[in-house]
């Protein structure tokens, strides 16, 4: 007895002073969506032997990460010279010894087939939470019309002709989008999963401040490390998105394997989207990107109802759960006083919030109609809680609503 239970008790020992397992979670994401035409504000840029540096903040460290890329819209394959990721301070500086070449399949470059994502090997580097880093990318080939995400909210510099991957270069353009880079995956001891942010120009951040990451995933993210919640948060949002049909990138519906089931470990998702699909098809006129009447590109009106509105959330749901994955749902935001606002499209609105309120068909609900309403009129977003067209979140709009989900939603394992 005495052996067996001094055996037990070493293995109880051993187990207890094992380290935890590491896990791959998507610590920063930006949807990809095919080029939206060759002029206007919203045309695609092509890139020829040039080097892309690209500015990014992670939610949750780890102690190594691997870098992905996406050619899923490019016209023909895509062909990577050189790579390298490097963390940054505050400042942008880089932070001395945390340089890394990435590779693929042990080369130094790749080329990527048409239509396929891409994934670097991955490297050994200690970043903390909330982390900022550099990714680099050089382009010896023409790209054709490129695979971006065009509200990226912080800066990509493009290099005068050449290779200045690890080198310092004068940038001769800097722009607030994302070219190919698609995600940053961390492997790390603590983390709890991943929580994707599944929305459209709200939650990509349209009306906050360029490169001060305050959209509300973002803020979401800076209150779970707060709280010593080790969450990664994945902003999968695409300007313009609806949930039925495509508009400034795939419907959500036609986008979630890519988007949001090919992330590794994700728990939980949360759905803020609609409020496209209802402007555009009850609005007084075709309307750009997240509505507001943006110029450049022309939204179709299909003649949704509340039914099918409904019936596609129903489908978000339920492809979820069949990979174990629970949905946290918003009603769809205050936005009269946008271009697209009318009467009609705001009875549609308080039906589908109805439904999403008394359902029970989301595992949780989370109230950013709520926290972005004037209380004088829920119809409308608190006036300084909007960029100035009632449509998208001004940085303490987009806080307001970062604070206003209950973190105890979020359960581990």
């Amino acid at each position: 007895m005495k052996t067996t239970a001094c055996l037990l008790a070493g293995a109880a020992l051993a187990l207890s002073a094992a380290p935890a397992q590491a896990k791959w979670v998507a610590s920063w994401t930006a949807a990809p969506h095919a080029p939206l035409g060759g002029e206007g504000p919203f045309a695609a840029a092509s890139y020829d032997n040039v080097t892309l540096s690209q500015i990014l903040r992670l939610s949750e460290g780890g102690t190594s990460l691997r870098v992905r890329l996406s050619n899923r819209y490019g016209p023909g394959p895509l062909e990577i010279g050189a790579a390298r990721i490097v963390r940054i301070d505050d400042a942008g500086k880089e932070v001395p010894g945390t340089s890394r070449t990435l590779t693929f399949g042990g080369e130094p470059g790749a080329v990527i087939p048409r239509g396929a994502p891409f994934v670097s090997d991955a490297v050994n580097l200690d970043v903390p939470d909330l982390a900022r880093l550099k990714v680099e990318l050089y382009l010896p080939r023409p790209t054709g019309p490129c695979t971006c995400h065009l509200t990226g909210q912080d800066e990509l510099a493009v290099s005068p002709p050449g290779n200045f991957v690890g080198k310092p270069f004068e940038p001769v353009s800097k722009v607030q989008f994302r070219a190919f880079l698609s995600g940053i995956d961390v492997d790390s001891p603590d983390a709890l999963g991943t929580i994707v942010a599944y929305g459209d120009s709200i939650t990509d951040g349209v009306g906050s401040t360029p490169g001060a990451n305050r959209r509300w995933p973002d803020v979401l993210a800076d209150r779970l490390q707060a709280a010593g919640q080790e969450w990664a948060v994945a902003n999968q949002a695409i300007s313009g998105n609806r949930v039925l049909s495509p508009g400034m990138g795939e419907a959500a519906l036609a986008r979630f394997d890519e988007d949001v089931l090919s992330l590794p470990n994700v728990k939980y998702i949360i759905v803020f989207e609609g409020v496209n699909d209802i402007g555009n098809r009850f609005g007084p006129q075709r309307a750009g990107p997240g509505g507001g009447g943006a110029g450049g590109l022309a939204l179709d009106q299909p003649e949704i109802t509340v039914d099918q509105m409904i019936a596609g959330f129903k489908q978000i749901v339920a492809r979820a759960h069949e990979k174990g994955i629970k949905v946290i749902a918003s009603p769809i935001g205050p936005y009269k006083g946008a271009s697209y606002w009318t009467e009609e499209g705001e009875a549609a609105r308080q039906a589908i919030n109805a439904w999403i309120v008394g359902s029970g068909t989301f595992d949780g609900v989370v109230r950013f109609d709520t926290a972005f309403a004037d209380p004088a009129d829920p119809r409308q977003m608190r006036e300084g809680y909007h960029m100035g067209d009632h449509l998208h979140g001004s940085d303490a709009g987009l806080k307001a609503v970062g604070d206003s989900i209950d973190l105890a939603l979020f359960k581990a394992d």
